[in-house]
């Protein structure tokens, strides 16, 4: 009778962009700068549809909605990503990346 070894998956390995230094901080700060072009762009778009009257219309109301969304993907994901790059940690938890999903 063979015996099976089973082994529980508790953190992932994350293969970076790079492993050079300034590499890294260029990149960090590449993706740093879009995140918060990003979280500053879909904040104007909600506040412009919710404070403009004219803009109540189904459209609007569904391009705010995306814009919410594309809010909560963005803060749950990129952080950790700028946190992996200053931090050189290639490894996220198993209950992290299930949080991210």
């Amino acid at each position: 009778m063979a015996t099976i070894n089973q082994t529980a998956v508790s953190e992932f390995l994350l293969l970076g962009l790079t492993d050079d230094p300034a590499l890294q901080s260029l990149i960090f700060s590449i993706f740093l700068s879009m995140y918060l072009i990003t979280i500053l762009g879909n904040l104007l778009i909600i506040l412009a549809v919710s404070f403009d009257s004219h803009l109540h219309t189904p459209m609007y109301f569904f391009l705010s909605n995306l814009s919410l969304n594309d809010i909560c993907l963005i803060t749950s994901t990129v952080p950790k990503m700028l946190v992996n790059i200053l931090r050189q940690d290639q490894s996220i938890t198993y209950t992290g990346c299930l949080s991210q999903v």
